[in-house]
């Protein structure tokens, strides 16, 4: 009894310092920096030794229902989520292999939360055709339908999100709150896992059509370069730098296959062909009114003068504040012309 109590404590320090990792990664901002990929995991290696304990101790059973389980056994269910969620964030040469060992984390995850009813029908189906790298999507095709389907799917996200966020101050008191707060957060676990599936079945769709992908960038190198690098000089070369002078026109490919000028690969006629009916002369871009209105912007355009220029407002005998300022400014007017009167300034040239 003293060795499972002291693995339980394990296992629940060994969670808390995963959780604490992973809320630390959600506050830098790159993810392909080494300080990020370290910690990544780092996070990785607790929750699969907390996954390890888990397995050991066979926690879960089909036997049992949630209500038979204790709070703490449930936030376990959570942790192949935790691992299939950090793992596409790696930075790995071969993504297609980090794709696939989040995918079986996330089908351990489903297989989980499905013994104890917390999965619906709908999920359940699109989950088996993840595997089976079918349509996933159980939204409707029809566009409208398929907006409004994914509007209310945001919606319930928020709305779980928000309660995850006001259980989790009373569920250190409560236990009550606690296991209603890991509800709530295996419901929005499986709802982001059928995105999640969503997203890797269309990327190894990808992966698979790309090119082959090379474990040292080297030996990419030398297959492409070895026809550059042969002793033979009969061998076929692709390279152009050293065509000769007298080749300018004529056949462009010899008997070999080889090229004997230089090409670009355009279709001269339907280029030709576009520019027939072509004026010789550059076209305007924009109207006459919205070059001025691009002039007015820079500030090319001065505006007032005019017949509008010689015009006065009229004066307002009620505004005491603008008199007010006349009068200041004729006063000032008149000191400066008693202090400086005309032809003072001018006193070398006088006769």
């Amino acid at each position: 009894m003293s060795e499972e109590l002291e693995q339980h404590s394990s296992l629940i320090s060994l969670l808390e310092d995963a959780d604490m990792l992973r809320d630390e990664l959600s506050h830098l901002s790159d993810s392909n920096s080494d300080a990020y990929q370290t910690k990544l995991d780092s996070a990785i290696s607790q929750y699969n030794k907390c996954q390890d304990i888990v397995e050991r101790a066979s926690m879960f059973s089909p036997n049992e229902s949630l209500d038979d389980l204790t709070t703490s056994d449930m936030r376990c269910l959570v942790i192949p989520f935790r691992i299939a969620e950090l793992s596409l964030k790696e930075k790995s040469p071969d993504r297609k292999v980090a794709i696939q060992r989040s995918m079986e984390q996330y089908k351990e995850f489903i297989a989980l939360c499905d013994l104890y009813d917390l999965v619906t029908p709908d999920e359940m189906s699109a989950a088996r055709n993840a595997w089976t790298k079918g349509l996933i999507s159980s939204l409707p095709p029809d566009p409208g339908a398929r907006r409004k389907a994914k509007i209310a799917q945001f919606k319930t996200e928020k709305e779980l999100e928000s309660k995850i966020q006001s259980l989790q101050c009373n569920a250190i008191a409560d236990e009550e709150d606690q296991r209603l707060y890991f509800k709530a957060l295996l419901r929005l676990a499986i709802m982001q896992t059928i995105q999640a599936l969503e997203m890797i079945v269309l990327e190894l769709d990808i992966l698979a059509k790309g090119p082959i992908m090379f474990e040292d960038p080297m030996k990419q190198g030398d297959v492409y370069d070895s026809r550059s690098r042969s002793p033979n000089t009969n061998t076929y070369d692709d390279k152009l730098d050293n065509t000769p002078a007298h080749i300018k026109g004529g056949t462009l490919l010899s008997k070999d296959g080889k090229p004997l000028r230089p090409f670009t690969l355009i279709n001269k006629r339907m280029q030709a062909k576009s520019g027939v009916f072509r004026p010789s002369h550059n076209l305007p871009t924009m109207t006459i009114d919205e070059y001025l209105k691009e002039e007015q912007k820079r500030g090319g355009i001065i505006e007032g003068g005019g017949e509008k220029s010689g015009i006065r407002p009229e004066w307002d005998e009620d505004d005491l504040e603008l008199s007010d300022r006349d009068t200041m400014k004729a006063r000032e007017w008149d000191a400066f012309k008693e202090q400086n009167p005309r032809g003072s300034g001018n006193t070398l040239n006088r006769g």
